[in-house]
């Protein structure tokens, strides 16, 4: 499994790229390619360990998600995006 943050973009502030580049979205910046292999976890390196950005970030990360998973135990509702809404109102009105 990749990084949850490694995102490949194709363009930033209004200039274009050939191909997509790597951006790190903890870091908020275009990375090395080299760095991209540790977020892809290629040649044996594993980002959950070996990548100090991803390290530093995932417990911050770790910690929202953990409070968003607590909500509905709390009887708030479900805001998690999986389709829910949708369902809701495709019986009438449609």
């Amino acid at each position: 499994m990749s990084c949850p943050f490694l995102d490949y973009r194709l363009e930033a502030n209004e200039r274009r790229f050939d191909e997509p580049r790597a951006y790190c979205e903890a870091a908020a910046r275009f990375v090395q390619p080299m760095r991209a292999d540790i977020c892809n976890d290629r040649y044996d390196l594993a980002h959950d360990s070996d990548c100090e950005i991803y390290l530093e970030h995932a417990g911050a990360a770790d910690e929202n998600e953990g409070e968003n998973e607590r909500e509905p135990e709390n009887g708030t509702e479900n805001r998690s995006g999986d389709g829910d809404e949708d369902r809701a109102g495709s019986g009438e009105g449609a």
